[in-house]
């Protein structure tokens, strides 16, 4: 029986496998809206606002890789998360994807139900987290619910993944967060190709935080920490 909800987009050129997709996430109870070209799934993604995209790179009309840049610029879509679908199966390339913002990436030929799995996790991991809608901590207030961070006052754009993984630290401050419970919050699960691009993720918020970059910690052996002590 379902029990998911949501809308979800997939942005794909082969028609055989964008309906494979669209049968298994509709199995699951998701709402499924199709494009089969670059322009029409950008068009698309700003009209319809879904909850999740499903982007291949390979694309006629737009590439993959520049229609992910415009939806991030877009604030209509700047914190959707996107799952990006490709045959380029080689590590640099999602390192590619992951250092791009992407939430999550997989590769052709992909199994349904690992797809429809990771799909689920990135749906819970955008959902509003319970307890206290904000959080602050020193200079750091985050608003779970527009995923919107302030740095003393000031509004500071933050990617998905860069405000998952700052939220992970500031609630919880002063102790050491290891890199596999960092990347199975943010992620969903942890492998070589996410501790690799962590550190990047990890670089550019720092670079985001200004003079306020030394309080995320690097925690040698370990992870990292927000010291705000």
């Amino acid at each position: 029986m379902a029990e998911n909800s949501g809308k979800i987009l997939v942005v794909e050129d082969e028609c055989d496998v964008a309906d494979l997709i669209a049968f298994n996430l509709e199995r699951s109870g998701y709402e499924v809206l199709i494009a089969n070209d670059g322009l029409v799934g950008q068009d698309l993604a700003l009209r319809e606002r879904p909850d999740l995209i499903i982007l291949d790179l390979m694309l006629p009309g737009k590439d993959g890789y520049s229609v992910f840049k415009e939806l991030r610029r877009d604030n209509r879509t700047a914190h959707t998360p996107v799952l990006m679908l490709t045959a380029r199966a080689q590590t640099e390339d999602r390192i590619k994807g992951f250092e791009a913002g992407a939430d999550d990436y997989l590769t052709k030929p992909f199994s349904p139900k690992e797809l429809v799995l990771r799909v689920n996790a990135i749906m819970r991991r955008t959902e509003a987290s319970p307890g206290a809608v904000e959080v602050t901590v020193g200079p750091f207030r985050l608003d779970k619910n527009s995923m919107s961070f302030y740095l003393v006052g000031e509004k500071v754009d933050l990617t998905s993944t860069e405000f998952k993984l700052l939220l992970f630290l500031v609630e919880r401050p002063d102790s050491p967060q290891d890199r596999n419970d960092l990347l199975r919050n943010v992620w969903g699960y942890s492998d070589e190709v996410h501790s690799r691009t962590l550190d990047t993720h990890m670089k550019r918020l720092r670079s985001k935080l200004g003079d306020y970059a030394n309080l995320v910690e690097t925690v040698r052996g370990i992870g990292y920490r927000l010291n705000v002590s």
